[in-house]
C-alpha cells in the first residue's frame, strides 16, 4: 500500500508541513485483531459475490477447504459486518451444520459443531449478506455522478468484511472467484476472466476468474462497474490500465511505465512476474495512494491517471514512482510476505526502496538519486523525534498493526537497505535479494530471513548491521575528529532534534560508515559500539557519508566544514550536498549550529544547480521564516533577504523553454515559489497572476510545472474571482490532477473571507470524503488562516466529524501540530482529549511534541536569527 503525501496533500507550496502530516500519521481504530489458532489452515477459497449496487449490499456463497491438525468440535474465522445465512462442514463425507457465534469487538465468527470434527480435511460451506459500506475499507462503494462502483480494500485487516477468513498473512491459500453481475458491467480480480455466461437471472451474468496463486486474503480484489482500459504487453504479460469511462485517455502513461518496470523487475529479481495478467484501476473513492492486490493494483486517481501533455513534472515521477512501487510488491509483499504484521516493513520498505530503480533507469534526467536522498533527510528527522520505534514492532491489535504504516516502515526500512546495499554493492546485494525470494515463493518470512540471505550471500556481518538497525528506534550522531595519520576519531550517540533531551550512553549501533574518496568512489567500514576510530583514505576533502546513503547524521570540527562548505559545489555530488544540507539543519534544530550559520551555508548554495539541493535548503529557508521568525520586522529581514539572495540566479534561468531540461524546469518553479511565496517578490508576484491566468485558460500554454506554482502563489493572494475560477475546475474537470490540485488551492487562499467559503465547502456534498479532512488539515498548515480554520473545526465538530474515515482523522490532528505557542498546545490537546479521534491517539502525542518543538526551537534560535539580521549588508 502506498500512502503519498503528494497524492494526499498539496503537491508545492506547503510541501515541507505536508511531509510532516504524512511522516507523523500512524492510523489507528479501537477494534481488537485476536490472532486465529494455527490449528486449522485454509488452502482453497471459491467465492461467489452477487453485489446490489443501488442498494448497496452483496451476498455471498463461500466455501473454504481446509485442514485440522487436531480434532475439534469448532472453527473459528474472521468476519466483520457479515450477516449469516448458513454454515455447513463437510468432514470425511459427513455433513454437518454449525451453529454460528459472533465476537464483534474481536471481528470473529466461531462455528460449532454437534459431533466433533476428525484432524484432516475440511470443507466450510458459507452463506452470508453483507453491506457496500461508505468508509473505503472492505467492500464498499466508490461514486462518481453517474453512477456506483463496487471497489475493495482490505490491507491490513478488512477481508473480513467482504468474505468470513482466515484474515491473517500467514493463512495463504488459492481462490476461485466469481462474480454475478449486471449485464452492462464488467468485473476485475486477480486472475483474468476465464468465463462469462448469462445469468442467473435476467440483466445479469457471471463472471469466473483463473484460480490465483497462493496468496493472503488482504491481497484479494473484486471490482464492479462499467470500467475501460487501455492494454499493453510486457515479458508475454498483459497489462491494462482501467478508470472510470470518462477518464480512459488518461491511462496510457500508466500502461508505458507499467511495461518497462515489469520487464526490470524480472531482470533483477530473476523470477518473472507470476501471473498471466496485470490490471492497474484508478479508483474515484480511495482512501491511500494505491494498493498492491496481487494481480488488480487500485489506485488513488491522482496517482495513476495524468495527461503527460499538461502534467507537471512531479506528477510524471508521482504516478511513475507508484505505480513502480505497488509492482515492487508483485514480488515483495504479494509472491513473498511478511509472517505477521510487525515485518510490515518487508513489504514497505523494500517496495519504497525498490521503486527508485527502475523509475531512475527510464528516466535518468530525472536524478531520482537526489529525491531518494532528499526523502532520507525527512525520515532522519521523524526518526530523531521524541517519539518514535523501531522498524520492527510489537503489533497485535488492529489498532497496533495500522500504526505500522507510517513513515518507520516505509521511509527509515528503505533508507537502511540503502545504506546496506551500498555497503555490499549493487551486485551483491541483488543476488542477496535473489536468494532470498528464492527460498520464500508464495510463502512467508521474517525479517531474520532476509538479513540471513544476505549475510550468506556476501559473506559480511549484514544481520549484525540490519539487526541493530531494524531492533532499535533512532538514530546515530556520528562525530568525527580531525583527519590525521590515516585514521579519523569517531563518536556515536543517538540523536534527537531536541537539546532537552539525553540520550542513554548506552544505546549504540553498528552501521556501515563509507567515506568519500572521489568521484563515484568510496571507502567502506563497519563501525561497532566498541569503535572509536575508523581508517580512513589519504583524501583532501574528508566526507563521511558518500553518496549521502548512509544512515545516520554527521558532525565534524570546525574547520573540516568550513572546507566541505567551501568545495561543496565542485567537490560533493548532488546526493552528498543534501545530506550536508540536512545535517546543519539538524544541527540548528539541536541547538548545536545556529540559523544564521544554517543560512550562510543556503548563501553559498545559491547558485547550485541542482533542483533537490535547492529544495532541501528552501526547506530550512520556509521553516526558519516560519518557525523561528516571530515578528513582522523578521519577516520582513528574511524576505529581503530572499529576494537579494535568490532573485538574481530566478533570472539566470531565464523563461521556460522547450529544451529544458526537468532540473532546470523544476529549479525554475522552486526559485519562483520562494521568491514569491516569502521574498513577497512584486514582480514575481505580477508574474504569478500572469502565468496562473494563462494556465487556467490553455494548461497546454504554458510549462506545466511553472504554471502550477504560479497558480499557488496566486491563490495565496487570491480574490474571489480566482476562488470561482478553481471551484470549477474542481467540479468540473475530468483530469484527476487539475482537480485535486485546485480543490488543495481554496484551502490557501488567505482572504478570511475566502478562507469561510473554503473551509464550507470541504463540509458540503461536493466534496468526496477521502478529500474533505485534507482541506482542514491544509488550513491548519497556512500561518494566515491557522487560527480561523482551528476556530472553525472546533466550533463545526459535529459536522467535521461525521467527515471522519477510520484513517483520515489522523491529517486533521497530525496538523493541528503545526501551532508554535503554549496556549494553542494546550488548547489542542484539550480538545482532542475531550473529542477523541478513533485514529489519531498516537497522532495527537506527536502533535504535542511538534508544538513543543517548534516553542524550543523559536526560543533558543530567535536571538540567534536577530543577530544575524543585524549583521547582514543593508540594500
Amino acid at each position: 500500500m502506498k500512502i503519498r503525501c503528494s497524492a494526499l496533500m498539496l503537491r508545492a507550496t506547503l510541501a515541507a508541513s505536508a511531509a510532516l502530516i504524512c511522516l507523523f500519521f500512524v492510523p489507528s481504530s479501537t477494534a481488537i485483531a485476536q490472532r486465529l489458532p494455527e490449528t486449522v489452515r485454509p488452502h482453497h477459497y471459491s467465492l461467489t459475490l452477487t453485489p446490489d449496487l443501488k442498494a448497496a449490499t452483496f451476498s455471498g456463497v463461500e466455501s473454504i477447504d481446509l485442514t485440522l491438525a487436531d480434532p475439534a468440535d469448532h472453527i473459528t474465522l474472521n468476519a466483520a459486518e457479515i450477516a449469516f445465512q448458513s454454515v455447513t462442514i463437510n468432514n470425511n463425507e459427513h455433513l454437518q451444520t454449525a451453529t454460528i457465534s459472533l465476537d464483534q469487538e474481536k471481528e470473529q465468527a466461531t462455528f460449532t459443531f454437534r459431533e466433533p470434527l476428525t484432524a484432516g480435511k475440511a470443507t466450510l460451506a458459507i452463506h452470508y449478506t453483507g453491506i457496500l459500506n461508505n468508509e473505503l475499507r472492505g467492500f464498499y462503494l466508490s461514486k462518481t455522478a453517474k453512477r456506483n462502483y463496487a471497489v475493495t480494500q482490505f490491507e491490513s485487516t478488512d477481508a473480513r468484511r467482504a468474505y468470513p477468513s482466515f484474515d491473517e498473512p500467514a493463512f495463504k491459500a488459492t481462490y476461485d472467484v466469481s462474480l454475478v453481475i449486471d449485464s452492462g458491467d464488467t468485473g476485475i480480480s486477480n486472475g483474468p476472466i476465464i468465463s462469462d455466461v448469462p445469468g442467473p437471472g435476467e440483466g445479469k451474468h457471471t463472471l469466473t476468474f483463473l484460480t490465483t496463486p497462493k496468496m493472503s486474503t488482504y491481497l484479494v480484489a473484486f471490482l464492479v462497474g462499467d470500467f475501460q482500459c487501455t492494454s499493453g504487453e510486457s515479458d508475454g504479460v498483459a497489462i491494462r490500465a482501467c478508470s472510470t469511462p470518462d477518464k480512459v485517455a488518461l491511462t496510457p502513461y500508466a500502461v508505458d511505465v507499467a511495461k518497462y518496470v515489469l520487464h526490470y523487475y524480472d531482470t533483477y529479481f530473476g523470477i518473472p512476474y507470476p501471473l498471466k495478467k496485470l490490471d492497474l484501476i484508478a479508483l474515484p473513492d480511495f482512501e491511500a495512494g494505491a494498493m498492491e492486490n496481487f494481480g488488480a493494483i487500485t489506485y488513488r486517481e491522482t496517482d495513476m491517471l495524468i495527461d503527460p501533455k499538461t502534467a507537471s513534472i512531479g506528477a510524471k515521477k508521482e504516478v511513475a514512482l507508484v505505480v513502480a512501487h505497488e509492482m515492487a510488491h508483485q514480488w515483495f509483499g504479494d509472491l513473498v510476505t511478511m509472517k505477521w504484521w510487525d515485518n510490515i516493513w518487508l513489504n514497505e520498505g523494500f517496495a519504497t526502496w525498490m521503486e527508485n530503480k527502475p523509475v531512475a533507469a527510464m528516466h535518468p534526467e530525472w536524478n531520482i538519486d537526489q529525491a531518494v536522498a532528499s526523502d532520507e533527510e525527512g525520515t532522519l528527522n521523524l526518526d530523531a523525534q521524541p517519539t518514535t520505534r523501531a522498524i520492527r514492532a510489537k503489533a497485535d491489535t488492529r489498532e497496533e498493526i495500522e500504526q505500522m504504516f507510517d513513515g518507520i516502515s516505509y521511509g527509515k526500512a528503505s533508507d537502511v537497505l540503502l545504506a546496506v546495499e551500498n555497503y555490499l554493492g549493487p551486485e551483491t546485494f541483488r543476488k542477496g535479494v535473489h536468494a532470498y525470494l528464492s527460498a520464500h515463493l508464495y510463502s512467508n518470512a521474517t525479517a531474520e530471513d532476509f538479513w540471513n540471505a544476505q549475510t550468506a550471500t556476501s559473506h559480511k556481518p549484514v544481520d549484525k548491521i540490519m539487526e541493530s538497525l531494524v531492533a532499535q528506534p533512532g538514530e546515530p550522531l556520528l562525530t568525527f575528529g580531525e583527519p590525521a595519520n590515516g585514521s579519523v576519531s569517531v563518536s556515536q550517540k543517538r540523536f534527537f532534534l531536541s537539546p532537552s533531551i539525553q540520550p542513554d550512553p548506552a544505546q549504540k549501533w553498528t552501521i556501515p560508515v563509507c567515506i568519500k574518496t572521489g568521484t563515484d568512489k568510496q571507502d567502506c567500514h563497519v563501525l561497532t559500539p566498541a569503535d572509536s576510530s575508523l581508517t580512513t583514505p589519504g583524501v583532501a576533502l574528508f566526507f563521511a557519508n558518500a553518496g549521502g546513503k548512509g544512515y545516520y547524521r554527521s558532525a565534524y570540527p570546525p574547520s573540516v566544514y568550513a572546507a566541505l562548505v567551501a568545495n561543496a559545489e565542485t567537490d560533493l555530488s548532488p546526493a552528498e550536498r543534501i545530506s550536508l544540507v540536512g545535517d546543519e539543519w539538524a544541527q540548528v534544530r539541536a541547538n548545536k549550529a545556529t540559523a544564521g550559520d544554517f543560512l550562510n551555508l543556503v548563501s553559498a548554495l545559491k547558485a547550485d544547480s541542482s533542483a533537490e539541493v535547492m529544495d532541501d535548503a528552501l526547506v530550512g529557508v520556509n521553516s526558519t521564516y516560519q518557525r523561528i521568525a516571530a515578528t513582522p520586522e523578521e519577516h520582513a529581514a528574511l524576505s529581503a533577504w530572499i529576494r537579494q539572495t535568490f532573485a538574481p540566479e530566478y533570472a539566470k534561468l531565464g523563461d521556460p523553454s522547450a529544451g529544458d531540461s526537468p532540473n532546470t524546469t523544476e529549479l525554475r518553479a522552486r526559485l519562483f515559489s520562494i521568491l514569491g511565496n516569502y521574498g513577497k517578490d512584486p514582480a514575481v508576484l505580477a508574474q504569478a497572476h500572469e502565468i496562473a491566468d494563462k494556465y487556467l485558460a490553455n494548461p497546454s500554454s504554458v510549462d506545466p510545472t511553472l504554471g502550477q506554482t504560479a497558480l499557488a502563489i496566486a491563490a495565496r493572494n487570491g480574490d474571489a474571482a480566482l476562488f470561482d475560477k478553481l471551484q470549477q475546475v474542481y467540479e468540473t474537470s475530468t483530469n484527476p490532477e487539475f482537480q485535486e490540485g485546485a480543490l488543495r488551492l481554496l484551502a490557501q487562499f488567505e482572504d478570511p473571507a475566502l478562507v469561510q467559503r473554503s473551509l464550507d465547502y470541504a463540509a458540503s456534498n461536493k466534496v468526496r470524503n477521502q478529500d474533505a479532512l485534507i482541506q482542514y488539515a491544509i488550513g491548519l498548515r497556512v500561518d494566515a488562516n491557522r487560527d480561523q480554520t482551528w476556530k472553525y473545526v472546533k466550533s463545526h465538530w459535529e459536522t467535521v466529524r461525521t467527515l471522519l474515515t477510520p484513517e483520515l482523522g489522523g491529517y486533521l490532528v497530525g496538523s493541528a501540530g503545526s501551532f508554535c505557542s503554549a496556549e494553542a498546545r494546550d488548547d489542542v490537546n484539550a480538545f482532542f482529549t475531550a473529542h477523541k479521534v478513533p485514529s489519531a491517539d498516537r497522532t495527537l502525542r506527536h502533535s504535542i511534541e511538534s508544538i513543543n518543538g517548534c516553542i524550543e526551537l523559536r526560543a533558543l534560535q530567535e536571538p540567534n536569527l536577530q543577530r544575524w539580521i543585524a549583521e547582514q549588508p543593508k540594500p
